[in-house]
């Protein structure tokens, strides 16, 4: 916390910093617990690119039921949210609260898969073209969109790129189109699901679009954040294909493992690999 940020945010909020505390999370900058003069604090997380997810969750807030903080102040290297108490794991009963509060999301349709404008995930750029089919849209800005983004940061093979556009050629092999497009947090993992009391208190770091609900639920899978509450009280309000478990599950957790690959590289490489092999054979 410099002299200079201190001003900023006194200026913003019209209260005084009296300290700060770092936090964990945040992919592209610094996330901090800031005290105001009177016991109020606000996050403060530091650029840049931050615009977007101030916008994404000044929309949540306005034209959903989705829990998220609210937004002080968003520009493109300060974004300041309200501090949410929280900090338990997510359990049996906030799964179960999270499927419900997902399955209401997914409700929320539009004309088109994409979004009214690009947004982010984890700090990289997210295409949103309105495009009329998902296998189209999930193929050409999900896809190979970032499968690109990896090779040119020189974190993803030339030979699995390779294997990927193999995959990508197949696209309507796997893929039912949806009745029609959903919004979707679109990084709604444990790490951005914030639990107190057995509930979720807030959604964080979202990364919005219209898209197939099962491209999220499969999110949810990869790093266990969802087990049998969630996917039990989920199908019963939006009943899941059984085609999703054997084979779109696999298929669309290769969205966020090549997110994971352009922004670490490393181990999510050998994931991304694995999830191909059982694919193509």
């Amino acid at each position: 916390m410099t002299p200079a940020l201190a001003a900023r945010i006194g200026q913003i909020t019209g209260l005084a910093v009296t300290g700060s505390t770092p936090l964990h999370g945040g992919c592209i900058g610094q996330v901090l617990l800031v005290s105001l003069q009177g016991g109020g604090r606000v996050v403060a997380k530091l650029g840049p690119g931050l615009e977007p997810e101030g916008w994404m969750l000044r929309t949540l807030a306005s034209q959903t039921q989705l829990p998220v903080p609210h937004v002080v102040h968003a520009d493109d290297d300060l974004l300041l949210l309200n501090y949410i108490e929280a900090g338990e794991a997510v359990g049996d009963s906030a799964q179960i609260h999270a499927a419900h509060l997902l399955a209401g999301l997914h409700e929320l349709s539009w004309h088109s898969f994409g979004l009214s404008r690009d947004t982010v995930i984890g700090g990289l750029t997210q295409p949103n073209p309105p495009t009329p089919r998902w296998a189209d849209f999930f193929r050409d800005h999900r896809l190979l969109y970032m499968a690109d983004e990896a090779v040119k940061a020189g974190r993803l093979p030339p030979a699995t790129r390779a294997r990927i556009d193999r995959l990508a050629a197949k696209m309507d092999r796997w893929i039912d189109e949806p009745s029609a497009p959903a919004l979707l947090h679109g990084d709604a993992w444990g790490g951005n699901i914030l639990c107190r009391n057995g509930r979720v208190a807030a959604f964080i770091d979202p990364a919005l679009y219209y898209g197939d609900p099962e491209i999220e639920l499969a999110f949810g899978t990869l790093f266990g954040t969802f087990a049998r509450p969630f996917f039990t009280a989920y199908d019963e309000l939006r009943p899941i294909s059984p085609a999703f478990w054997e084979v779109r599950r696999e298929l669309y957790t290769l969205y966020p493992l090549l997110v994971h690959v352009r922004l670490f590289g490393g181990s999510y490489v050998s994931g991304v690999e694995s999830a191909l092999r059982r694919l193509l054979g």
